[in-house]
């Protein structure tokens, strides 16, 4: 007695064992699939996000790129490992795979440019247009011009792209300032802006190593020597990239004016620095340019007394077929004409032997700017004798028209040209840059469109063309960038460069002043964003939040949108597209983000056909599921273990809680559905018993001698046998987790089913097989229910006389209906197989189906609550 106490004893222990077992390795698989799930969540999430930002949706930099082809890769690993404990030896293949694809997206991000060797400085008249990697565009210009061009220029150095990497490399800069970056959230203004001052304080507080501050201040001496008197010098960013056919960065990086020896050093650091400018890294950000790109080189040139000072368009920059010159001119320097100020003559030149000045525009010109000793320029009164007057003598313009022609002819497209006439009446060339132009769609005085909107503005220059439309926000302050919104019209009095920082998120911009020569009007171009300047009265007539439609080609003013215009001349525009940033993205996305492995029931859904990271994630996912609906088919439910079903449904049913299943642990033998939170179960079960099973249908002679024939070929499944798995039906639940194994008579059906808040962590699994007949009845009936199963979106397939179904990545209460729909499905198609030769049968219980499901979808479950 003794001995048979400790067997049972030991029995039981085992059985508690196998129990414990059992809930640990679904617990395990449970944790393991549900990571992998997320991992896949958070991969398709950067995916989607790669492929917007080369829809253009908004502008990224390159810590954009490489901070989500990072996740992205980190996400997918976790799946490739998670899959691989999931089902340990299995999936190994799948890491040197991922090894691959990630070799080849690594190196389309991690490029890094070096500068060439060179002086860390060389003077001006050593420089011509192929150093432009050395000194950067705008020195290299200005020495070609010089050299080969044989124009006027002023006398200076260029501190050297080598001696700006040397300058970040002794104080150890390029790693915070990368960290910085990285870490920031760059399409938040106020975050860019707090990163812009970190930065330039870090810069400002550098040490400039000696041998370059000495080799700054020997040629300051040998320029200052070559003149008879002491000259102040114009410190000017010539960054790499500046001044570029695509991408001018007008008035984005700063200069320093009336710079002495003693502040030479300070104001190298101040242009350096200048190249965090928080609106020179909103360019950068919106035109795509990587920050490694940019080395900033610094020029040095003599100051020059200018009488008069303006800016040579050698073509019109909004109208191809106008190919007349335009001089902008204004006395004194030209900074009021670069900075779009507005009172400044306009001169149109017609391309004919003469030269004809077929347009003069004379503004009354209250203000120009002189060299200041102290504070480098400053603004002072015309003298009133001159304010009226024209600021350029005809002669004066057929020299700058000829002046431009030349550049024009040198370079080979037009050109954008800085300029100023000294004391002793000679033209001096500041800078010569490609001119940014823009087709306009439509004659400047058509307007073929009917619309009733009210006119409430007009006049002005087309600084850039095209049509938009939005609420008017006005700007005034430096402060008012941080509260524009996104897709406004930017309204303001002066087209000053700083609001160039909001031309990324502004609709169109309206100004009170300024030209189509000045730093805005260029930067509204590049941008393709409508510009109207020399709205009188704008700031007034225009009331913040007002909804206007642009258009600056008419140069008019709705009120409201004016749909027609819109959807005429409106054209998508992505202004990265082709940048270096938008090729790094592209390139590595070519790994990432195309999907090839489509086809899961397909010979090629293998490991080694993974040719990019999705391909990975749709393998991962897919055999994530595939593992996870095993469960119930690896591990044998013992039934001594779990807990019968007490129901009034004429069937045994047994619940095996594997995890949080249970509302309250059960003691006795017997467990309520009430007592089950299990939520695909509850689902489940309100389809069971939504209607009772009324029997199986009436067996004509053909169906009876079917039915017997198939028991006289397999004894087990004779109607009178009674084994242990005759109606039987267990499930293993926990809370969001349900595998059902039922045998009713001679039918088998698995279900497993993960339902949660989380839509892409949800599928349901459903096989059915067997049957009493012959096996085309079988499959005749498998084919019947395959079809009520399709109208409820299941993703269906056939296997002989196995009927596999599935359905996921669906809202939690979606997967509860479709349970339902299973449940009843399981009860009320069992033995239809003997009828499935009889249309008339099989037309009846098709409609008697679809009503009834039609019904407790309709009307809702009445018995369960579904629990989160």
């Amino acid at each position: 007695m003794l001995n048979l106490l400790k067997r049972l004893f030991f029995r039981k222990q085992q059985r508690l064992e196998k129990v414990e077992k059992l809930r640990t390795d679904f617990k395990d698989r449970y944790h393991h699939f549900k990571l992998l799930l997320n991992a896949n969540n958070r991969a398709l999430e950067i995916i989607t996000e790669l492929d917007e930002a080369l829809r253009g949706t908004h502008p990224f930099g390159m810590s954009f790129v490489r901070d989500r082809c990072a996740r992205v890769s980190t996400n997918v690993f976790k799946m490739v490992n998670h899959l691989n404990l999931l089902a340990p030896d299995k999936y190994e293949s799948l890491i040197p795979k991922f090894r691959e694809i990630q070799a080849s997206v690594n190196p389309t991000i991690t490029r890094t440019r070096t500068y060439p060797d060179s002086p860390l400085v060389m003077a001006l008249a050593d420089i011509n247009n192929e150093l432009s990697d050395v000194v950067g565009g705008k020195m290299a210009s200005l020495g070609e011009i010089r050299a080969c061009a044989g124009k006027t220029v002023p006398g200076g150095f260029v501190v050297t792209a080598r001696a700006y990497q040397e300058f970040i490399d002794y104080n150890d800069l390029q790693e915070e300032i990368n960290r910085k970056i990285q870490t920031s959230e760059l399409n938040e203004l106020e975050q860019r802006a707090e990163l812009s001052a970190s930065i330039q304080k870090m810069i400002l507080a550098g040490e400039i190593p000696k041998a370059l501050s000495d080799s700054i201040k020997k040629n300051y001496q040998s320029l200052q020597a070559r003149y008879s008197t002491k000259r102040l010098v114009a410190m000017r960013s010539s960054a790499l990239g500046e001044d570029h056919v695509r991408n001018t960065f007008a008035g984005q990086y700063k200069s320093l004016l009336n710079v002495d020896e003693e502040n030479l050093l300070h104001s190298y650091k101040n242009i350096v620095a200048s190249k965090y400018s928080l609106r020179a890294m909103s360019y950068r950000l919106n035109r795509g340019i990587r920050d490694e790109d940019v080395a900033m080189c610094v020029g040095c040139i003599s100051m020059i007394d200018a009488y008069v000072g303006g800016v040579i368009y050698t073509r019109n920059p909004i109208n191809p077929d106008d190919d007349s010159i335009v001089i902008n001119s204004a006395w004194g320097l030209p900074k009021i004409v670069v900075d779009g100020g507005s009172e400044i003559d306009i001169f149109k030149i017609r391309r004919d032997e003469s030269f004809t000045i077929h347009r003069r525009m004379i503004a009354v010109k209250s203000k120009q700017y002189t060299q200041d000793s102290k504070t480098g320029i400053s603004p002072v009164d015309v003298p009133k004798i001159m304010r009226e007057s024209a600021s350029l003598t005809d002669d004066q313009i057929k020299e700058l028209t000829l002046t431009g022609l030349d550049l024009e002819n040198h370079f080979g497209s037009a050109q954008d040209i800085e300029w100023a006439i000294d004391q002793k009446g000679r033209i001096i060339v500041l800078q010569s840059r490609p001119l940014q132009r823009i087709a306009v769609t439509r004659d400047d005085d058509t307007d073929d469109i009917n619309t009733d909107s009210e006119i409430i503005a007009k006049g002005g220059i087309t600084a850039s063309p095209g049509v938009s439309s939005g609420p008017v926000c006005i700007v005034g302050q430096k402060d008012d960038v941080y509260k524009f919104p996104k897709g406004a019209v930017l309204v303001t009095q002066q087209a000053l460069p700083r609001w160039a920082i909001l031309l990324a998120r502004a609709a169109a911009v309206i100004t009170e002043q300024g030209n189509m020569t000045g730093h805005l009007a260029n930067v509204s171009r590049e941008f393709e964003k409508p510009a109207i300047f020399g709205i009188e009265g704008a700031t007034e007539i225009l009331k913040p939040g007002q909804v206007i439609t642009l258009d600056a080609v008419a140069r008019r003013v709705y009120d409201g949108i004016v749909e027609e215009l819109i959807q005429k001349y409106n054209k998508p525009h992505n202004p990265i597209e082709g940048s270096t940033v938008y090729e790094a993205l592209r390139s590595a996305n070519e790994h990432i983000s195309p999907l090839t492995l489509l086809d899961p029931d397909s010979v090629a859904f293998k490991p080694e056909n993974c040719v990019t990271l999705h391909d990975i994630t749709r393998y991962c996912h897919e055999k994530s599921v595939q593992e996870m609906f095993r469960f119930g088919l690896d591990h044998k439910f013992n039934e001594r273990s779990s807990k019968q079903l007490f129901t009034d449904v004429a069937m045994k049913w047994w619940v095996l809680n594997l995890d949080d299943g249970f509302r309250e642990e059960v003691q006795g033998k017997f467990a309520k559905i009430t007592n089950i939170t299990s939520i695909p179960m509850q689902a489940l079960w309100d389809g069971i018993t939504w209607k009772p099973w009324v029997g199986p249908p009436p067996l004509d002679g053909k169906g009876f001698i079917s039915v017997m024939f198939q028991a006289t070929a397999n004894p087990a499944l004779t109607l009178g046998t009674r084994s242990i798995y005759a109606d039987r039906n267990y499930f293993m639940v926990s809370k969001n987790f349900c595998s059902l194994a039922s045998r009713l008579g001679f039918h088998f059906t698995t279900v497993e089913a993960l339902v949660s808040e989380r839509a892409r962590e949800n599928y349901i699994s459903f096989q059915f097989k067997g049957g009493a007949t012959d096996i085309d009845r079988r499959v005749r009936r498998l084919h019947f229910v395959r079809s009520i199963l399709e109208e409820h979106n299941f993703l269906t397939d056939i296997k002989e006389d196995l009927l596999i179904a599935r359905i996921d990545n669906q809202e939690r209460d979606t997967m509860i209906e479709k349970l339902r729909v299973l449940g009843y499905m399981v009860i009320h198609t069992r033995q239809l197989d003997m009828v499935m030769n009889n249309p008339d049968s099989v037309n009846h219980y098709k409609k008697q189906i679809t009503e009834d499901i039609e019904e407790m979808l309709g009307t809702g479950s009445q018995r369960i609550s579904y629990e989160i």
